[in-house]
């Protein structure tokens, strides 16, 4: 045997002893190697995630564009929002009366009169959130004045039956006048209309039987 052969013979034994010894590759360890092997096949594709992502932003965006595009109030949600101030001064007005009166049949009126200002509200408030408007709870400026005024008063003079009567009588014109105006402006059509006509009814009838009885307080 030459002495190039016998080189080479040792170097090829010198390689197949070094593959037999040397350590095996490990795989992947630590956070790496622990969030590649949670990872769903399908989520450690590029093309994947790009979906997933997109998806969600389309959700998003949807779900935005809907808060955005809500009914807008309407005309007709004007006008019961500005009646139902007056409805809600007519609440307060027989509150205060019933917590006013000593008549025992005057108050059991007055608390008849509170119930059905409550029933004209509620009514009221339902077409007008049906119409995109939000509920409607306040009183008018006027009321407040007006009571504060009453208030004042009370403590120079006493508040008699007949003096409550006043009051109320002058609260029912003042929604009375409140009914009228939000039928001439024409916005209110169909079962809305008919309710707000049914409830003017109603006070007008209140305010004619509110006057009697003023006139028959000695």
């Amino acid at each position: 045997m030459s002495q190039s052969t016998q080189s080479a013979a040792a170097t090829t034994q010198a390689e197949n002893n070094y593959r037999k010894t040397a350590p095996s590759p490990k795989p992947a360890t630590g956070i790496q190697g622990s969030v590649l092997g949670q990872l769903p096949t399908q989520a450690k594709k590029p093309g994947t995630a790009r979906k997933l992502v997109g998806g969600a932003l389309l959700a998003l965006g949807v779900a935005y564009l809907a808060t955005r595009q809500k009914r807008k109030p309407s005309p007709e949600a004007a006008t019961l929002d500005e009646l139902l101030y007056f409805v809600n001064d007519r609440i307060e007005g027989y509150q205060r009366a019933v917590a006013e009166s000593h008549d025992t049949e005057l108050r059991g009126y007055y608390k008849q009169l509170v119930s059905q200002s409550q029933q004209f509200a509620t009514n009221l408030n339902t077409y007008l959130t049906q119409e995109g408007g939000e509920r409607e709870t306040s009183t008018t400026l006027k009321g407040k004045l007006y009571r504060a005024w009453m208030d004042a008063k009370a403590l120079v003079t006493e508040r008699d039956e007949k003096t409550i009567l006043g009051s109320n009588i002058y609260g029912e014109e003042w929604a009375l006048k409140a009914y009228q105006e939000a039928l001439a402006d024409q916005t209110l059509t169909g079962a809305m209309r008919q309710a707000v006509e049914r409830q003017y009814a109603l006070s007008q009838k209140t305010y004619d039987r509110l006057q009697k009885l003023e006139e028959n307080q000695a």
